[in-house]
């Protein structure tokens, strides 16, 4: 099985590292390397992360680091890392 990460997930990560790195660019760069690891060893149990609620099919999933979702979808070969927002916000279907 593979990871694929979506443009717009992509875009996420360098908006979340722009964001950090106001403060602590060090700081930042080693969380995204932390999200970005987290993405990538989905593909070793796919159906770990918890259906996301918003949708309620099994084939969209999430699992959380810190205060973020990483959210995607699980299909027979491969794993599409779809979005990674902060937890507090509103998922909304455009954000895919």
């Amino acid at each position: 099985m593979r990871v694929i990460w979506s443009r717009t997930a992509l875009q996420n990560l360098m908006d979340i590292e722009e964001f950090i790195a106001r403060d602590n660019p060090e700081r930042a760069k080693k969380f995204i390397n932390r999200l970005i690891s987290f993405g990538d060893d989905i593909k070793d149990f796919p159906l770990k992360g918890r259906i996301v609620p918003e949708f309620s099919v099994k084939e969209i999933r999430e699992i959380f680091e810190k205060a973020y979702r990483i959210v995607y979808r699980v299909s027979e070969n491969q794993v599409e890392i779809l979005t990674i927002f902060e937890g507090h916000k509103l998922f909304r279907r455009e954000n895919l």
